[in-house]
């Protein structure tokens, strides 16, 4: 059983989420087409390393992730996502700590995407190289895109679906145009000397991550345990196609030096190679797709909040919802969130981000782990073919990758990062404290989430309820319409929420 939040008296009942619109959405909250990596061309010294990253880290990085993600986001098919997954493991401290390491890290990579969208912008309109330009540029494209995802995560799904074809399409045809102009023997260069690793592994890591994100909209999505490994499944190809076909393109057919491969250079490429048309079109669609980048990150941020504020750890307004199903106070923090943070440089954001999104990520594959020790027998809808051992040499890879990302931080990247994880770790008691005082309204007053030495115990609860739920089920199956099935769905084991 997935917990609803309140509601007030005016909301819609809208639609679930579906295949190809989770789809799209994943796709966006880990890419959202091929802006963006033309810095790993610069910074991996030439086309090399680019390609060979963009080939290899997906096997190493990527597919764990999304794996993991599958069993994890099945086995708790509720909003907030990995919150869920580390409270159950590690109690509602280390959920807490997980939910604004994630939500901040979030809110950050938010701010790239108006960033990014006024760096394509600009190679056609040099005004928004003036800051009297650009700030009200990027206030204006907050507001705006904040306002599509108050109105319904439907609407963001649908709207993802276009969007992803838009900003992809100019890109095959510019890999058509090229293949008369290929030359092979252009992937191979590399210059060692010009290798920045700490950009290169950054690049890396940001236009590969966050393929968990979508789990914090589990609570949304039609038949979870059927839909969310099919859609990790097509992003995955989706994702890893839309790096390397542009850039075997662009790379293969130009001889170029790789310092003029900085953000937005993609729209020069198809310049170069179809004629200003291609250009155009290119920018069109990295506006689209900013577009996207925004919506997808934007709902999976908000209705994070939401689902913290479900599970207790948050006050109750978080879960407030619009008469759109849309999370309205969380959506509004976000944003909050999003124009703070804009005026920071890309590589600036990338290095933060990247840092705090590390530090969440080794706690979920811990809780990976952890789960399968303590609760083997846990029902997992979809499960990682692999028994405990396997599943944990499939996360050490990805975790060595992580501590490599971390250890490439700049002095000021630790110097901040320190800082908000002081913050978060202070933040927990003071709302424990004003929860427990009654200061202000949570969801429930009991605890949210076992601890370690309460889940069995738990599981066994919750298992009683389970059992009683399925005979009233099969009760009523006979004289209920087929219809209304998916909407009494049976809770896990590991739903933590007792009603």
């Amino acid at each position: 059983m997935v917990n609803d939040a309140p509601e007030s008296p005016g909301t819609k009942s809208n639609p679930r989420l579906r295949l190809l619109p989770l789809i799209a959405l994943i796709f966006y909250d880990v890419a959202g087409g091929p802006f963006g990596v033309e810095d790993s061309v610069r910074a991996g010294g030439g086309p090399l390393l680019s390609l060979l990253g963009f080939l290899i880290f997906p096997l190493f990085w990527s597919i764990p992730e999304a794996l993991v993600t599958a069993e994890l986001a099945t086995t708790f098919p509720e909003n907030g996502g990995y919150v869920v997954w580390i409270s159950t493991a590690f109690g509602p401290f280390w959920g807490f700590q997980e939910g604004f390491w994630k939500w901040f890290s979030g809110v950050m990579d938010n701010a790239l995407y108006p960033v990014l969208f006024l760096d394509y912008l600009k190679h056609s309109l040099p005004i928004f190289n003036q800051l009297t330009a650009r700030i009200p540029a990027l206030l204006g494209i907050t507001v705006g895109l904040t306002y599509l995802n108050y109105r319904g995560l439907h609407i963001v799904g649908f709207s993802a679906v276009l969007l992803a074809a838009f900003s992809l399409f100019p890109f095959l045809v510019m890999g058509i145009l090229s293949l008369p102009r290929i030359r092979p023997q252009r992937w191979l260069v590399v210059d060692t000397r010009k290798v920045e690793w700490r950009g290169y592994f950054n690049s890396m890591f940001w236009n590969l991550n966050y393929w968990d994100k979508a789990s914090t909209l589990a609570g949304e999505i039609e038949e979870p345990s059927r839909t969310f490994p099919k859609a990790l499944l097509g992003a995955v190809v989706l994702v890893v196609a839309s790096y390397l076909i542009p850039l075997l393109a662009g790379t293969g057919a130009l001889s170029t030096n790789p310092s003029e491969w900085t953000d937005g250079y993609f729209a020069e490429v198809g310049m170069m190679i179809g004629g200003y048309w291609l250009k155009w079109w290119i920018q069109a669609a990295a506006a689209m797709s900013n577009l996207g980048l925004f919506e997808a990150e934007m709902s999976s941020d908000a209705f994070q909040l939401l689902g913290m504020s479900e599970i207790g750890i948050l006050p109750s307004l978080f879960a407030s919802r619009s008469k759109y199903g849309t999370p309205t106070i969380s959506i509004l923090c976000s944003a909050s969130g999003v124009i703070f943070l804009s005026w920071m440089s890309f590589q600036e954001i990338l290095e933060f981000l990247n840092f705090l999104y590390a530090l969440g990520m080794l706690l979920e594959f811990a809780a990976f782990i952890k789960l399968r020790i303590k609760k083997p027998d846990l029902s997992r809808p979809y499960r990682v073919p692999l028994q405990t051992f396997g599943a944990t040499m499939l996360c050490l890879p990805p975790a060595l990758l992580l501590v490599l990302v971390m250890c490439l931080a700049s002095a000021r990247t630790y110097l901040v990062s320190g800082l908000l994880i002081m913050i978060g770790m202070l933040l927990y008691p003071a709302v424990i404290y004003t929860r427990d005082r009654k200061w202000i309204r949570f969801n429930t007053d009991e605890r949210a989430h076992p601890e370690d030495g309460d889940i069995d115990d738990e599981a066994m609860m919750l298992e009683g309820h389970r059992v009683i739920a399925d005979e009233a089920v099969s009760l009523l199956s006979s004289s209920t319409p087929r219809g209304t099935d998916k909407a009494s769905e049976t809770p896990s084991e590991g739903v933590l929420k007792l009603e």
